[in-house]
């Protein structure tokens, strides 16, 4: 899992049968920009936990996509 910070979105008019109902956030983390399926209703500027690679196939019902959002951070305590 990463954590990001949203930091804008994508509009697709046309997309394929799979990707129908989906929402994409261009999500910040640490080490990179990533394009994530929005699983929660995230915005600009929120902090998000993302799964990344096979398990966020999984988690779209085996859609192809790399980046899942699935949840929106409310506090982050460092140690």
């Amino acid at each position: 899992m990463k954590i990001g910070t949203v930091i804008g979105s994508i509009w697709a008019t046309r997309k394929a049968h799979c990707l129908s109902g989906q929402t994409f956030l261009v999500v910040r983390t640490s080490s990179e920009d990533l394009v994530a399926a929005d699983q929660v209703g995230a915005g600009p500027g929120d902090q998000v936990l993302l799964i990344t690679g096979q398990s966020a196939a999984r988690y779209c019902m085996d859609a192809p996509v790399d980046a899942v959002v699935v949840a929106i951070v409310d506090g982050n305590k460092e140690r």
